[in-house]
């Protein structure tokens, strides 16, 4: 390592490791005719407004408008905000994404008359319309999605006026993005070998997995200290953000913010509490867990910098790029050869930018737009976390691939629910597959220790999350003030729960709120737990039960929105109205300690 390890500039990465955006627009030309068209399309299709009523062939002419104007800006959307990710410090970047996101408002503005108009129409009259024009059939799930949502649709003023407040609404998000990814620096440590290395998000993870718990808390110390200086600010962002939630919430005659969310995706709020009131019957394990790690450490103290380095002694996976990729190839071939090919060319098409730059987005996602193939965003280093990372962001690429090629526009999107599990299930597929090839006795506790930790991390990590989120929220809709040591106070108290006694809550990770961009996505995180859960029975049926079980879990892959999730997953053989899933999930960790402990006792 050089004295001094900095991050390369974007031009310095080899283009082989860069995804190919042009593949969604090709040129600065490409996308100022696509803008100017979209401005255009969003004048146009304002003249309907008041007229839907009038006819079948007016309401479907409308329709098919706005799923063509909401498709460019998809497209345009998506490739200006991939092009700020690359480099956050690009000013075009800055420039494109930011016309983008105002474009944005300007076409929800447009068509924020549409919802209203159709959902004042009585159910006699939709139904003759679809009798009346073949071409309105395709739109009868969301016409019953509408009439669902009926009593929260607002009338057309208010709800042009709320969908003209979202660019304000998005302010929290996009301050804390810009403060995380492109203004906050963090000083250097000195790394294992003594030398200096400046401490970035992405390395971060890397100092946790070290060795030498020198290198681990002087990364953990150096990372919540910079956060902490800016407590004030960050606590100011959060707070704004769940006003905003808020302020959605009340204007759309909801009862909570959890309400409001979980409502979109028809989701029973006794789902979210659930999770919640499960994951804690089932704490004894991760204190279990937690106990096994100090004693497998042999520490006097179990620190909060020490949750993260392998457990193992003498094991030092390295995991290249190149070998991640064929791993993960060999692992998912259960999927069938369809599956696996779509994989071989997402890896050689150039979807995927694997390596961190300087003023790159932090941590993985897997993102795209209707009628391109999707892209994955990496911040790769070589160890066995980054080769399921790229497992997981490649389960959501193919999952949004075969709902896009299955479904149409108005479809295709899957719901948030669902999220989770496709990438999920490639992670599981990934695990088994290496413990199944794994006898080296080390090797294998390795793996056992990794599997664990996904479970932690997972499930339980997420689910205090989300308890974490919607207390939050609770306080404010309550009129409690949120101040800076309010959530470190709070947070201190709930990884004192979820940790146990054999665990020291350092005073450091108290900050750990101000770090997690999750918290502004609006009551995401469960979705984690129960998409992990799901997954792990998903997994479970294709390992056993073959090509019978492959074909539902690819039938669920291309369902897109044309089903509310819960009963998509039904389908596909778990139901996730019960805690059955969730407690069979844990049922699996437990085997997982059982045996580790037979190992090391």
């Amino acid at each position: 390592m050089s004295k001094m390890a900095k991050l390369p500039k974007r031009n310095e990465i080899s283009d082989e490791f860069k995804w190919r955006l042009e593949d969604m627009i090709s040129s600065k030309e490409e996308w100022e005719n696509m803008y100017k068209e979209i401005m255009s399309m969003t004048e146009e299709i304002t003249s309907y407004s008041g007229k839907l009523k009038e006819s079948a062939d007016t309401l479907l002419d409308c329709l098919k408008k706005r799923d063509q104007l909401e498709e460019k800006l998809s497209r345009l959307y998506v490739y200006s905000n991939m092009k700020l990710h690359e480099d956050a410090n690009n000013s075009e970047a800055q420039n494109t994404a930011e016309k983008a996101n105002s474009l944005m408002v300007k076409v929800n503005s447009s068509i924020s008359f549409i919802e209203p108009e159709i959902s004042s129409m009585s159910d006699d009259l939709l139904k003759n319309y679809m009798e009346s024009a073949d071409g309105l059939k395709l739109y009868k799930t969301y016409f019953d999605d509408l009439l669902r949502k009926k009593e929260h649709i607002l009338s057309m003023e208010e709800e042009l006026l709320l969908a003209r407040a979202q660019e304000l609404a998005g302010t929290p998000e996009n301050i804390f993005a810009m403060f995380n990814n492109a203004d906050l620096k963090f000083p250097t440590i000195k790394g294992e070998d003594g030398n200096d290395v400046e401490l970035t998000k992405g390395r971060y993870v890397t100092f946790m997995e070290s060795k030498d718990r020198r290198v681990r808390k002087d990364a953990f110390e150096a990372l919540y200290s910079t956060y902490s200086k800016y407590k004030n600010t960050l606590a100011a962002t959060y707070n704004a953000n769940i006003k905003k939630d808020i302020f959605y919430m009340q204007a759309k005659k909801f009862n909570s913010t959890c309400e409001a969310s979980l409502f979109e995706n028809n989701i029973p709020v006794a789902v979210y509490d659930q999770l919640i009131e499960t994951v804690h019957k089932y704490l004894p394990l991760m204190h279990r867990y937690v106990s096994i790690r100090k004693r497998m450490l042999n520490l006097d103290e179990l620190h909060m910098y020490d949750v993260y380095t392998p457990i193992v002694k003498d094991i030092d996976v390295k995991v290249t790029f190149e070998e991640a990729k064929e791993k993960v190839l060999e692992a998912l071939a259960p999927l069938g050869e369809e599956y696996c090919n779509l994989l071989r060319k997402g890896f050689n098409e150039k979807w995927i930018d694997v390596y961190e730059n300087e003023g790159k987005r932090s941590g993985a996602y897997s993102w795209g737009t209707y009628g391109v193939h999707p892209y994955v965003l990496l911040n790769h280093q070589d160890n066995v976390n980054h080769m399921f990372t790229l497992a997981h962001e490649m389960g959501h690429s193919l999952h949004t691939y075969y709902s896009s090629k299955t479904q149409p526009f108005i479809y295709a999107e899957y719901p948030t629910f669902l999220a989770e599990v496709a990438s999920t299930v490639n992670e599981a597929l990934l695990m088994e597959y290496l413990l199944k090839t794994t006898e080296d006795k080390n090797q294998r506790l390795y793996l056992i220790n990794y599997f664990m930790e996904q479970f932690k991390g997972t499930l339980y990590r997420q689910a205090m999350f989300a308890e974490f989120e919607k207390t939050t929220h609770e306080l404010v809709e309550q009129g409690e003030a949120l101040t800076a040591d309010t959530l470190s106070s709070m947070y201190h108290d709930i990884n004192v729960k979820y940790f146990g006694e054999d665990m020291i809550i350092d005073s450091e990770v108290d900050m750990e709120w101000a770090r997690i961009p999750h918290f502004y996505y609006n009551y995401y995180v469960f979705q984690y737990s129960t998409g992990y859960s799901a997954a792990i029975a998903l997994s479970q049926k294709i390992l056993k039960e073959g090509e019978e079980a492959v074909t539902k879990y690819k039938n669920f892959l291309k369902s897109g929105s044309s089903e509310y999730p819960i009963e998509t997953l039904k389908k596909a053989g778990v139901d996730m109205t019960t805690a059955e899933p969730i407690e069979k999930a844990l049922k699996v960790f437990e085997g997982l300690l059982d045996e580790m402990e037979s190992i090391i006792k």
